[in-house]
């Protein structure tokens, strides 16, 4: 048995340095509380610009447009940057794994990306978003196979699936496949209708579920941020609704709604292989004879050098 705590908070939108400061109390406040596993929202270093176009209708692209995008691609970070380096030391002295989704800046171009740190080893991992959904994909680049990381810990192999990522079957069955133990799922989805999906990935998967999203209003972000569509609830820019489930489906914790909060749970390790005593969807109900399914995890490089 471990305890694992889910965060549900806000960033501090376009502020990498503020967003650290506040990650790393959070860890330490998780750690104190005996977790050895935390999860944290999408975008939350570096902050997810809900209600904003960027001045990109249909081809046409503004002025203002593309001031918005040069903030927003300061406050992302690298991955080699001294952000991700205070967040592997506060790792390693809490002795806490974490997920933590951050912008991350590579080049020219920023990724969503789930972090994943290891207490002992540092970064074990970074999975960059395969499909940013809808208007996301005119801010952030696309993810490939070479990211479909896992960390394997002492609690298990813990992978990170983010956002609509849930909505892909094809994806879901390669994470499986890897083995997974903790489904991390990181989001800024704060419908209802989003723990129904959570349920369906922790009975499928026969895996915990572990789902972060933020809680944060209009006031978070800086006055002259342009919000340029009404947000369905008013000022609250992300409602939350973070989770955590059981591979029996059995909801250990929330889903919580309208503040910020820290989810924690027991978990027992054993119920993932109890549960696949009738169900194993890389296993025993595959059908490899019939569906088949081939990932290609190489890196994707658009210029190679010889």
């Amino acid at each position: 048995m471990y305890t694992a705590a889910v965060i549900q908070a806000a960033s501090i939108p376009f502020d990498p340095q503020a967003s650290t400061d506040k990650t790393i109390r959070l860890m330490n406040e998780a750690a104190a509380q005996g977790a050895t596993l935390a999860v944290f929202p999408e975008a939350f270093i570096g902050g997810y610009p809900k209600g904003s176009t960027f001045g990109a209708p249909v081809g046409m692209r503004t002025q203002r447009g593309r001031h918005e995008f040069q903030r927003y691609s300061a406050g992302a970070i690298e991955l080699e940057g001294p952000e991700v380096a205070r967040l592997v030391k506060a790792s390693k002295d809490n002795g806490i794994f974490a997920v933590v989704g951050i912008i991350e800046r590579l080049g020219n171009t920023l990724y969503c990306t789930a972090l994943m740190l290891d207490p002992e080893t540092g970064v074990a991992g970074a999975h960059r978003k395969l499909m940013p959904t809808g208007s996301e994909r005119v801010i952030w680049g696309f993810g490939d196979g070479s990211t479909l990381d896992t960390m394997d810990t002492p609690l298990g192999r813990v992978g990170s699936v983010i956002c609509w990522e849930n909505y892909m079957p094809l994806l879901r069955q390669a994470m499986y496949a890897n083995g997974i133990d903790v489904y991390c799922a990181p989001t800024a989805d704060d419908r209802p209708t989003w723990a129904a999906t959570m349920t369906h990935i922790a009975l499928e998967g026969r895996t915990h579920v572990l789902s972060a999203c933020q809680h944060i209003t209009k006031a978070a972000y800086p006055d002259d941020h342009p919000f340029d569509e009404e947000l369905p609830h008013g000022d609250t820019v992300m409602r939350g609704g973070s989770m955590i489930i059981a591979p029996t489906g059995e909801v250990l914790a929330g889903p919580v709604f309208d503040e910020e909060t820290i989810l924690y749970a027991e978990i027992d390790a054993e119920i993932k292989t109890r549960s696949h005593l009738d169900f194993d969807s890389v296993g025993h109900y595959s059908r490899p004879d019939v569906f088949e399914l081939k990932v290609h995890t190489s890196p994707q490089n658009s210029v190679s050098f010889d």
